[in-house]
């Protein structure tokens, strides 16, 4: 597909081949965005792993960038009230199973407590596709509600290696200074690099790109 004549104005702020510095690649997508609305800044990263390998988890990000989301929590009793208390959008058990069965998706992000998992991983092939089915791994399966409610709405965020290997993940908008979406990147980042497998040969970042959503790419300087 041919690209515009913004697009290639854009690119050419680019050096090719060039890898940059953090700051310098953010100040870079800043600079290189051209569209009308806020553009997301987004990261790419390609990892050294094997299909055999699960990377997922969650990061806390300092700055945030996103209108709040609707947090869903299936929960029953106390734990119930104790997601009410802790300003979760919708609460229930098997009456919201029941209402996602029929069709209604009118939430961001959905947490479980262990006792209610039965019943969520009926909702699999709708919770699936979409992420948002409840997980260990990203701490959205737990009993410590309040805990959890209070992560998500600080900002924390999800993050999974798609079937090619690579994370993608906004780390903010176009808007924002600098300095705070490079503080996003480094922490992305620094937490991304504890998930190394342990059978990982070489290096485990390849590649590290940085865009904003209508923007051309920019290539970082991998540190491992």
């Amino acid at each position: 597909m041919a690209k515009g004549k913004n697009y290639k104005d854009a690119a050419a702020k680019v050096e090719v081949g060039k890898f940059y510095e953090t700051a310098d690649a953010v100040n870079l997508v800043k600079d290189a965005a051209f569209a009308k609305f806020d553009e997301t800044v987004e990261v790419s990263v390609k990892l050294n792993i094997k299909k055999s390998h699960s990377i997922r988890d969650t990061v806390s990000l300092p700055y945030q960038f996103t209108a709040e989301k609707k947090i869903l929590v299936f929960a029953k009793g106390e734990k119930a009230k104790e997601a009410e208390e802790a300003g979760a959008a919708y609460v229930g058990d098997e009456d919201l199973v029941a209402k996602i069965k029929d069709g209604w998706l009118d939430f961001d992000i959905c947490v479980a407590t262990p006792d209610m998992m039965r019943e969520v991983g009926k909702l699999g092939p709708v919770l699936g596709r979409r992420g948002l089915m409840p997980n260990p791994k990203t701490r959205t399966v737990t009993m410590d509600i309040k805990g959890a409610l209070a992560e998500l709405k600080q900002g924390r965020v999800e993050y999974r290696a798609d079937k090619t290997g690579v994370v993608h993940l906004a780390v903010g908008k176009v808007s924002m200074d600098a300095a705070s979406i490079a503080e996003n990147y480094d922490v992305f980042i620094s937490d991304l690099k504890k998930k190394r497998p342990s059978d990982v040969k070489g290096d485990f970042i390849k590649s590290i790109a940085l865009s904003s959503t209508m923007g051309p790419g920019v290539k970082v300087a991998v540190k491992e």
